[in-house]
């Protein structure tokens, strides 16, 4: 039985994670316990809160290796799509609610970023470079068209000409094709676009508020149309379970328009790991010990290696084959030239209402 604080009664339809155990910072467990009245069960749901941070910053700064990039933002905490293998589950833990439910359930704005990020856009120590956006969590979740946190900090962006790399499964990026697609032209913009498994089904329960997979190919369609560089990504390959897709959906995405691509093998980290299996043991029970058996093999027989270099694809033979199944077939369809770099040259610091704006 799972330990988990969310009323039983209540439908949880089009979740992803099974249960809501709390986070690893917490001192106490919270557990669920019937008050004893004597009342038939409510047909009620399980939705989506949302609470508002303005945040004093909004650009985090990391020296990963493994990374190329060495800043990026976060319009919102927690995802509403719901992925089961979203390695930013953890992340919740940090505001004191679960990486479990809560991560998909309870969301954060920030409203204000827009206006903290044009300030730190003109400290006079900023030293341009791209911008990442949707390493952590997807700008374009559902509440973006509400919000619009992420398009004001595209608009200060593209009113400065700096350059920004955008990872998203999210439709609703179609809707800043007039912002990116100029951005685009003057070297600014590249967008990557996941796809986990061309599935629809195993999308469905594996991420089930997310575009469905062949939605997400007319993304990579319509923006590749409108001129801005997009990159497919295979991630996560889920080992024993999708990864036999990786040719098809490099092939899905050239064909949609993509000009590049890449890959990540399944991560589990932290709270991840026992929320991923409880999926697996929910839906995909016969494969479950396969999976968890090749993702051990691929991390020393752990659930995860943190260690740089090997986090995010693995080591040992089956990591090897699938990276040299890409390889294959990157280059068979084109897809292996790397990107060109976002132009830096152009930033020109956000003019402030009131500031006296140059002539020439």
């Amino acid at each position: 039985m799972v330990d988990d604080s969310i009323d039983p009664d209540v439908r949880r339809r089009g979740r992803g994670a099974c249960s809501n155990v709390v986070g690893r910072f917490e001192a106490l467990d919270r557990r669920y316990e019937p008050d004893g009245w004597d009342r038939a069960p409510e047909a009620r749901v399980l939705r989506t809160e949302l609470s508002h941070e303005v945040p004093r910053r909004i650009i985090s700064y990391n020296r990963s290796p493994d990374l190329p990039f060495d800043r990026s933002i976060n319009p919102y905490r927690g995802c509403e799509h719901g992925c089961v293998y979203c390695f930013a589950r953890p992340s919740h833990a940090y505001l004191g609610l679960s990486p479990g439910l809560d991560f998909e359930t309870k969301l954060v704005a920030r409203p204000g970023a827009a206006e903290a990020l044009g300030r730190e856009l003109r400290a006079r120590r900023y030293q341009v470079a791209p911008i990442a956006i949707g390493t952590n969590t997807d700008p374009y979740q559902p509440i973006e068209a509400r919000e619009g946190v992420m398009r004001a900090c595209l608009e200060v962006l593209a009113g400065c000409d700096h350059p920004v790399a955008i990872v998203t499964k999210g439709t609703l990026i179609e809707r800043d094709i007039d912002i990116l697609g100029p951005m685009a032209a003057k070297g600014l913009c590249r967008v990557g676009i996941s796809v986990t498994t061309l599935d629809p089904d195993l999308s469905r329960r594996m991420e089930p508020r997310a575009p469905a997979p062949k939605r997400r190919l007319e993304v990579i369609r319509r923006l590749s149309e409108a001129g801005i560089p997009v990159r497919v990504m295979a991630a996560p390959m889920v080992p024993g379970l999708s990864d036999h897709e990786l040719e098809a959906i490099l092939r899905a995405g050239q064909e949609a328009g993509a000009s590049s691509a890449s890959w990540i093998m399944l991560r589990l980290p932290r709270e991840v790991s026992p929320l991923f299996q409880e999926w697996l043991a929910s839906h995909e029970p016969g494969r479950a010990a396969r999976v968890m058996g090749h993702v051990r093999e691929m991390h020393g027989g752990k659930d995860y290696d943190a260690e740089w270099g090997r986090r995010m694809r693995g080591t040992g033979p089956y990591a090897e084959m699938v990276a040299a199944r890409f390889r294959a077939a990157t280059k068979r369809l084109g897809l292996d030239e790397r990107q060109p770099p976002l132009r830096c040259d152009l930033f020109r610091p956000p003019v402030r209402t009131g500031d006296q704006m140059e002539l020439f």
